[in-house]
């Protein structure tokens, strides 16, 4: 009855119904755990430091204004890593089965073991340049880095993309081997890339991964 009063109100009064664009809610959330500097960026101050920088100012803007909440915490004194210490901050933020978690470095490390830990469900899991690969010398990254990866976790999250790139350095192509052997997933090996920091891609944007996201 209701379309057959609007119909009739049309005719009798010319009147021009416009239909309202529908627009797509996006139902999905991001959180990017940067990677762990040298001992040299304790002293610097948020505008020089670069552990939180390279791509992941870019990408939480694209995801932003693409309707992708997207947050980046900082991790505690990341150039000493602490897996409790990171524990703790990263639980800060909510976690769930439309999430897509992103790690760079040491950060795909952390992600890797707390979702073997938690048995979170997620949505995506993304590493970049991902390290598994200690110095044995150095006081902290070993008890960081020493884990066995939980298999399982690929029967909880829906994708598992890793990048990686052909000059990346020998002890990162051997990470990702790891990585990939215990969580198999998709890898995308894009050239002169390095480490992806932006001294080695020689710029912020990071489209290859916004795309990946967004797929």
């Amino acid at each position: 009855k209701l379309k057959e009063t609007i119909e009739m109100l049309q005719k009798k009064y010319d009147l021009c119904i416009l239909e309202l664009p529908k627009f797509k809610i996006i139902n999905k959330d991001c959180i990017i755990i940067h990677g762990c500097p040298s001992d040299a960026e304790k002293a610097m101050d948020p505008e020089t430091r670069t552990y939180d920088k390279h791509w992941i100012p870019w990408l939480k803007k694209e995801l932003t204004a693409k309707g992708i909440e997207t947050k980046t915490p900082l991790m505690p004194d990341p150039w000493a890593p602490d897996y409790n210490a990171f524990k703790r901050e990263f639980e800060k933020y909510k976690v769930s089965e439309k999430t897509t978690l992103i790690g760079h470095s040491c950060g795909c490390a952390f992600l890797v073991r707390w979702l073997g830990e938690s048995k979170q469900k997620i949505d995506r899991l993304i590493l970049i340049a991902p390290w598994k690969i200690a110095d044995e010398e150095d006081q902290f990254r070993p008890a960081f880095y020493n884990y066995a990866i939980d298999e399982k976790i690929k029967e909880r999250v829906s994708k598992i993309i890793m990048f990686t790139a052909d000059d990346e350095e020998e002890d990162g192509k051997k990470s990702l081997e790891i990585f990939q052997k215990a969580l198999g997933g998709r890898i995308i090996n894009l050239q002169n890339h390095g480490h992806y920091t932006l001294g080695d891609m020689g710029t912020e944007e990071f489209p290859e991964l916004l795309n990946t996201i967004l797929e």
